[in-house]
C-alpha cells in the first residue's frame, strides 16, 4: 500500500511539473527537438523491464499502450500550434491543466483496480507502458502538426 500511495504522489508532482513546463514552453518557439526529446528521454525507463519483477506479457504491453493511445486523444485535442512571423508556438489550452488532472485521476482509479489484481512490479510496468503510449502518440501527432505548419510557413 505504501508503494501505491508513494507512486501516486510522485505522479501528482509530475503532472504539476508538466503543467508548469507547458505554460513556460508557450513563451518560446516550438522546435522538432523540443517535441521529440521527451519521449526519447522517457524511453530510457524501459530499462526497468530488464528486471524480472517489472516484466509483463506482450498482451499487457499492448493493452497498456492502447489505453495510453486513447488517453493521448485528450492531450492532442488540447495542443494547437500557431504561426507567428517565422516561428511556430504551442498555444496553451485553458483546458490542459484540467485534462492532466482528469487523466491523473483516471490513472489512479485504474491503478487501484489493476494493482489489486496483479503485483506492484507488473502494475508499474503496465503504467510505464500506458504513460509511454500516451506521450509517444501525443508527441508524434504534435510533430506531424508542427511539420505541416512549417511547410505552410515556407510558402
Amino acid at each position: 500500500m505504501f508503494w501505491l500511495i508513494a507512486s501516486t504522489v510522485v505522479a501528482a508532482f509530475m503532472a504539476a511539473a508538466m503543467i508548469v513546463v507547458r505554460l513556460k514552453a508557450a513563451k518560446k518557439p516550438a522546435s522538432v527537438k523540443k517535441i521529440i526529446l521527451p519521449p526519447l528521454f522517457m524511453s530510457t525507463g524501459a530499462l526497468m523491464f530488464a528486471f524480472p519483477v517489472f516484466q509483463i506479457s506482450w498482451i499487457q504491453v499492448l493493452e497498456a499502450f492502447l489505453v495510453g493511445m486513447f488517453f493521448s486523444i485528450f492531450l492532442i485535442r488540447s495542443s494547437k500550434f500557431e504561426l507567428r512571423g517565422n516561428d511556430i508556438f504551442l498555444i496553451p489550452s485553458k483546458a490542459f491543466p484540467l485534462i492532466l488532472i482528469a487523466l491523473l485521476i483516471a490513472r489512479m482509479i485504474i491503478k487501484l483496480i489493476v494493482g489489486s489484481q496483479i503485483s506492484f512490479g507488473e502494475t508499474s510496468g503496465m503504467f510505464f507502458m500506458l504513460a509511454f503510449g500516451m506521450i509517444f502518440t501525443w508527441r508524434i501527432t504534435m510533430l506531424y502538426q508542427f511539420m505541416q505548419l512549417k511547410k505552410l510557413s515556407y510558402r
